[in-house]
């Protein structure tokens, strides 16, 4: 590769990585557009799954319960991911077409409503969570000492679960705007703040409280707590493709109703793949502990793999939405095929690695011979 090759492919990593405002993704090359918007979602996918992996890692070190009960409360929260994801998929293509129709304030205006939509399902969650976390562990099939260990965690996990609904939906408005940078480095910025208050709430580092595996609970919400602070203030006290203010606070039950119906197959799909996984563990804690710990870490991995193709997906959501509001559904088409392209490659890569590496990869996060 030629060094004016090299220069080209840097400056247009960098402008993927820091964003703009003014590139126009109906026009040029498909390759083009797909390259500047799928690195930031990439990066934003897998900080995503860095999350699960970080967690994992320090709770690992506290003991086999601890990590029982991260894996039983996170296959129930998966659900939340599930809905979280699938309204964010409707959120995203409807932002997207209404920017590529050029149409700003109806864009904002579906922004207002998908924030609404966080709210209402955040408080419906939240209060049922406080209320039956210990319940959800007992559903499970965890054993009287995960249960002892975890309920707090449990409970936090749901009562908080406002930050994962938010975090996703204001990154699906961002995407669809082609502000894909923004939602990257929301993420970034929380998945900082988790990694350094991780060890330290969990193992009493320094000033910090030793909390076990409530630590885990506490440093993750406070690190999504910050990225959903840091979203909100981009959305509505900066100069961004969509900016939002007191015209667009109104509920406008026709812009909800659109965004659940254009939402319903992304939430049914996502619910679909996702309820096997909290069958399999109430199969699993059927085995003990240890045997939780194990899938548990196995899962954890998975998705640390998946979510970047996730990224590639959300990329071509936004190339979709915004081509077909500018009527060009030839080239949203081609968009389609040619991400697909790049899918298989990225998954038949990584498929190859977790084959060849999978014990290696388990014994990094625990040496017990069980859950290895």
């Amino acid at each position: 590769m030629s060094e004016q090759q090299t220069e080209k492919g840097w400056s247009l990593f960098k402008q993927a990585f820091l964003g703009s405002t003014t590139v126009d993704y109906t026009q040029g090359s498909i390759a083009r557009a797909t390259f500047l918007l799928a690195v930031p979602m990439i990066i934003e996918m897998a900080m995503e799954s860095i999350f699960a992996i970080v967690d994992i890692f320090f709770v690992a070190g506290v003991g086999t319960e601890a990590v029982a009960t991260v894996g039983l409360t996170e296959a129930v929260i998966t659900l939340l991911y599930a809905l979280a994801m699938g309204l964010s998929m409707g959120t995203t293509a409807l932002v997207a077409r209404r920017i590529g129709e050029k149409n700003s304030e109806a864009a904002a205006s579906t922004a207002a409503q998908a924030l609404w939509l966080a709210t209402f399902i955040s408080v419906v969650v939240g209060i049922s969570g406080i209320l039956f976390g210990e319940d959800i562990l007992r559903l499970m099939g965890a054993e009287p000492a995960v249960i002892e260990t975890g309920r707090t965690y449990t409970t936090i996990m749901f009562g908080s679960s406002f930050t994962i609904f938010f975090l996703f939906l204001i990154n699906a408005i961002f995407r669809g705007a082609g502000d894909a940078s923004l939602a990257m480095r929301t993420l970034i910025l929380a998945n900082g703040i988790n990694i350094v208050l991780d060890p330290c709430l969990i193992y009493g580092v320094g000033p910090f409280p030793e909390l076990g595996v409530t630590g885990a609970a506490v440093a993750t919400n406070i690190g999504r707590g910050c990225g959903v602070a840091y979203g909100i203030y981009y959305l509505f006290f900066s100069n961004n493709r969509i900016q939002l203010g007191r015209a667009y606070a109104a509920l406008k039950a026709s812009v909800l109703w659109t965004i659940l119906r254009i939402s319903f197959g992304g939430v049914a799909q996502m619910l679909i793949a996702t309820a096997s996984w909290v069958f399999l563990m109430r199969i699993v804690s059927e085995f003990g502990g240890a045997a939780v710990a194990g899938y548990t870490i196995a899962v954890r991995i998975m998705l640390f793999i998946i979510l970047p193709a996730f990224g590639l997906s959300n990329a071509t959501a936004t190339l979709v939405g915004q081509n077909l509001g500018a009527k060009l559904p030839e080239r949203a088409e081609a968009t389609v095929w040619k991400v697909m392209q790049y899918v298989s490659y990225y998954m038949l890569a990584t498929a190859a690695i977790a084959l060849l590496l999978g014990d290696q990869v388990i014994s990094f996060f625990s040496t017990e011979p069980e859950v290895v």
